[in-house]
């Protein structure tokens, strides 16, 4: 895999760090309100479409912790990955891929939840065949995060 725009990755990494250390190692705290995060655009180094895209943090903070998660993923060109994603001209072409896709679509659901329980990514590792989905969702919760930090 690829990203596009990798100096906006690893400074949003380095920005994401940073928000862990809070210059010294002081527990970083969050204004309430809801933050909304972005992921660089993935594309795959084989050509093919599988996986490509990015994906949408939304974070509601209250009292300083994170009380609702939304995590929602998108084809390069915009289009929702929804039941249909994995299908082609809306039929299950290939089953496997299929599969794999809705695999991945139903683990959105499951990080923004590990998300609200934990209160912080650390603790939350990837789901097998949702990699990709993992890595932006990291990416978009660490820029929604560096919005709320006071």
């Amino acid at each position: 895999m690829r990203r596009k725009q990798l100096p906006a990755v690893l400074g949003a990494v380095c920005l994401g760090l940073s928000l862990l250390t809070a210059c010294g190692g002081g527990e970083v705290t969050y204004k309430d309100g809801t933050y909304t995060g972005q992921s660089s655009v993935y594309e795959n180094d084989d050509g093919t479409d599988d996986g490509n895209g990015y994906g949408i943090v939304t974070l509601t903070i209250e009292n300083g912790a994170i009380t609702d998660c939304s995590f929602e993923t998108y084809d390069i060109d915009g289009t929702f990955k929804d039941e249909e994603y994995g299908k082609e001209d809306g039929r299950i072409a290939n089953k496997d891929y299929y599969n794999k896709a809705q695999k991945a679509n139903a683990a959105r659901e499951e990080y923004a939840s590990m998300l609200v329980q934990n209160g912080q990514l650390d603790g939350i590792d990837s789901i097998s065949g949702a990699t990709i989905n993992y890595e932006e969702f990291v990416e978009a919760v660490e820029a929604a995060l560096s919005e709320a930090a006071e």
